[in-house]
């Protein structure tokens, strides 16, 4: 077994070995593992200690925040409250200034008492009753030895933990699931106690011993949840459901809620009466001794459990199940299902199978899928304003979070910002004015590495400290506001974003200055100096020794794009940026954009207005082709143009790869990146999931300009589509790329060698790609 050893945070603790009810499809006492017959009824004092002992032991080496104990059984209501509370207080004693203790009890609820209840709440130990629904649904399983029905002592119990004084000790409902009954009155029935939490459990079977299935069908289980499910979103979500939640959770790129579903390593351990150390539970049904290890708390640590072959084989994520289950489109949320229900004792290691519940558990993700599909995908996947909204509300989060990581540390400039920032935001051309220049892109660049340097423990200094003062300048005067903003200078200029450089002195002179929007334009004065003597820019001025402007493309039909040779974040491609630009040149970066666009718009008309929507910003490159940078949605980093219908691809190249990234950034299109290889159509390199998907979208959208980049663009989207990695935004996006080239390849013929007249060019134009996230 590779890979790190994975901490125990999660421990079940055996308190009584024996119960009080005889339910028929308990994995304790009615399946393959009878060891319970030979252990104590009730823990030990010394098995209690060493526990305790070995809790902390563990929790010290691996600095462990916080450790769950579940006291369990058999019935662990049957140990009694003496049991109980030397159970509470040496475990919390132990764990005392070391790792906090979330302790939980499972329980049948049938000697569920007040008295019980006021020491669980001395110890804060909260309680999960288990509950099939309904009275013929609880009894069909849960009833004492003599046939009694359990029902009645399990309400009381459940009514118990309603009320105000236990209600914050409720830990909700398991039910275990019998598609016998009728799963409306069971949703119903739960329901209708308004728990905290529900969790619906699979009934514990292998191969060797399947679930019975009475009609003979193969999803007869996942019918049966799915008729929940539809009850559940019918009546509004009343309570969670962990099953639902952890599978619409994988769905959408985040983690499993359950260690029955999903690929997160296990990190449980089981302690019994007698203090010997056991795999989880649910191993009973395989075969007598399937959890044993062999440990036990007097002798051994819990680091040497999770060294234990059996323990490390349920840590293995995606290398851990079956090969069948690795090629699985829906693997990354059913995870194999639980380890128990592989079992099969005919087969090679006895585990390596596809759970005995594969078709439920497939039929019930895909279900679910497609139930919650259009309430659960993101609309900027198909929306370019939905992205761009996205992307405005990630940049000011950003700059909230910013602002409370430095916790007042920002200086008397940043504070002076933050307040007048608060005055142009109340003023609604000033409010639209600010979210200009914050959606300028290189705000972005700027705010993620100042982020990146104060969560460092770095302080705040230079462009990056003065940034948000020049910000909130530019927005006023934007909008016209007579608020005058002070604002640092170095080097003897003042950059304003969106607007220009003000030239106050040469090379080494820093100091501030305050702006402040005139009729035209705005004044600059250098603090402390005389009245009279500041700078008069107007918006309209042309270059001169005391501003830059930055300049505006204006060239039909292309869009109005900034040309930023200015911002001192704009180097952020994988190229270095030019320095400013002549104003000769600057006209013939107008002229061959414009030309460009031309023939953008004529060949890929939707493409082009996309773009023009959503690109603000074209910054010069020292060389190479267009290419998005590590900077927020809008901008391209462009080498010199030699040509119209060069530029014309590279610009179609770089806002498909731009597009991508911005998705990136605010959507799960994908999860678990680089766990498999794909072999993309177009060649026989095998490559990332995340780079498939890069290549495929950018050459979808090349495709329709160029029909040659369409080849092996429909097999690749099969096989994004069906692969485990793809999230429901991930899939939506697919499904608008099949949109966008449907009916359009007679189109692109038409283009056919408008670009390039060999396929030579086309390798040069695509380029790897990876997801963008700031953390």
């Amino acid at each position: 077994m590779t890979g790190p050893l994975v901490p125990f945070r999660e421990f079940v603790l055996k308190v009584h070995s024996r119960c009080d009810l005889a339910c028929d499809h308990c994995y304790v006492y009615e399946h393959a593992d009878q060891s319970w017959s030979t252990r104590p009824r009730t823990i030990s004092d010394e098995a209690i200690s060493w526990t305790a002992r070995r809790l902390a032991e563990h929790a010290t080496t691996h600095a462990l925040p916080s450790v769950t104990v579940i006291l369990h059984g058999g019935e662990p209501l049957l140990a009694g409250p003496a049991r109980l509370r030397r159970v509470c207080e040496e475990l919390g004693s132990a764990l005392n200034g070391i790792a906090e203790l979330d302790l939980r009890i499972h329980t049948n609820g049938v000697q569920l008492s007040p008295r019980y209840l006021d020491l669980f709440d001395e110890f804060n130990v909260r309680v999960g009753i288990s509950l099939d629904g309904d009275r013929a649904a609880n009894d069909r399983h849960r009833r004492f030895a003599n046939g009694r029905s359990s029902h009645p002592m399990v309400m009381r119990a459940v009514e118990l933990l309603r009320e105000e004084r236990y209600r914050h000790l409720d830990l909700g409902l398991l039910c275990t699931v019998d598609i016998h009954n009728d799963p409306v009155a069971v949703h119903d029935a739960l329901a209708g106690l308004e728990p905290p939490l529900v969790d619906f459990l699979l009934p514990h079977a292998t191969w060797d011993d399947p679930p019975p299935r009475p009609d003979g069908s193969p999803t007869a289980y996942a019918d049966w949840l799915l008729t929940v499910f539809d009850r559940w979103t019918e009546q509004g979500r009343p309570m969670p459901v962990r099953m639902f939640a952890s599978v619409l959770s994988s769905l959408n790129g985040g983690p499993s809620l359950t260690e029955s579903l999903g690929l997160a390593p296990t990190d449980l351990v089981v302690i019994e009466t007698d203090g010997q150390l056991e795999q989880v539970d649910s191993l009973k049904s395989a075969y007598e001794g399937a959890a044993a290890t062999g440990f036990d708390v007097f002798r051994n640590t819990f680091d040497e459990v999770a060294a234990h072959p059996g323990v490390r084989a349920r840590q293995l994520g995606l290398a851990g199940v079956s090969e069948t289950c690795r090629r699985c489109p829906v693997v990354r949320s059913c995870g194999g299902g639980l380890y128990t229900h592989r079992y099969r004792s005919d087969s090679g290691p006895g585990f390596d199978n596809p759970s005995v519940y594969c078709a439920d558990l497939a039929a019930l993700i895909r279900g679910i899928e497609e139930r919650t599909a259009a309430a659960t995908e993101s609309p900027a996947v198909r929306a370019p304003d939905a992205l761009l909204a996205a992307h405005q509300d990630l940049t000011r989060t950003l700059l909230a979070v910013l602002h409370d990581t430095l916790d007042g540390r920002g200086g008397a400039l940043w504070d002076d910002a933050w307040r007048l920032a608060a005055t142009v935001e109340a003023d609604p051309p000033g409010a639209e004015a600010l979210d200009t220049v914050l959606a300028h892109p290189y705000t972005r660049t700027w705010l993620a590495g100042a982020l990146e340097d104060v969560r460092a423990g770095r302080d705040l200094t230079g462009p990056a400290a003065e940034r948000l003062g020049a910000t909130v300048a530019a927005a006023a005067v934007r909008a016209g506001l007579d608020l005058p903003v002070p604002v640092a200078y170095r080097d003897g200029s003042l950059y304003l974003p969106t607007l220009g450089t003000v030239l106050l002195g040469g090379p080494g002179e820093r100091g501030t200055a305050v702006v402040r929007a005139a009729a035209d334009g705005f004044l600059v004065r250098r603090q402390g100096a005389a009245p009279g003597t500041e700078l008069r820019i107007a918006h309209e001025d042309p270059e001169g020794p005391h501003w830059r402007p930055v300049r505006v493309l204006r060239r039909a039909p292309a869009p109005g794009l900034l040309l930023d040779d200015l911002d001192p974040f704009r180097d952020c491609f994988d190229v270095p940026v030019a320095d400013r630009l002549e104003a000769e040149r600057a006209e013939a970066w107008a002229d061959r954009i414009a030309a460009a666009w031309t023939l953008l718009t004529e060949a890929v008309p939707d493409q082009a207005a996309e773009a023009a929507r959503t690109l603000t910003t074209v910054t010069p490159l020292a060389g190479g082709g267009a290419e998005p940078g590590r900077h927020g949605h809008g901008a391209l980093g462009v080498g010199a143009p030699a040509d119209a219908k060069e530029l014309a691809l590279g610009l179609l190249s770089g806002f498909r790869r731009a597009k991508l990234r911005a998705l990136g950034e605010v959507t799960d299109l994908y999860a678990l990146d680089g766990t498999w290889e794909h072999r993309t159509p177009w060649g026989s390199e095998h490559v990332t999931f995340s780079r498939l998907l890069a290549e495929t979208f950018e050459r979808a959208g090349l495709g329709l300009y160029d029909p040659r980049f369409l080849t092996g663009v429909p097999e690749a989207l099969d096989k994004i589509e069906n692969a485990a990695e793809v999230t429901v935004d991930g899939k939506q996006l697919i499904s608008a790329v099949r949109k966008e080239i449907s009916g359009t390849r007679s189109a692109a013929e038409k283009n056919r060698g408008r670009i390039f007249p060999s396929s030579g060019r086309q390798t040069n134009v695509l380029a790897s790609d990876q997801k963008v996230t700031f953390e």
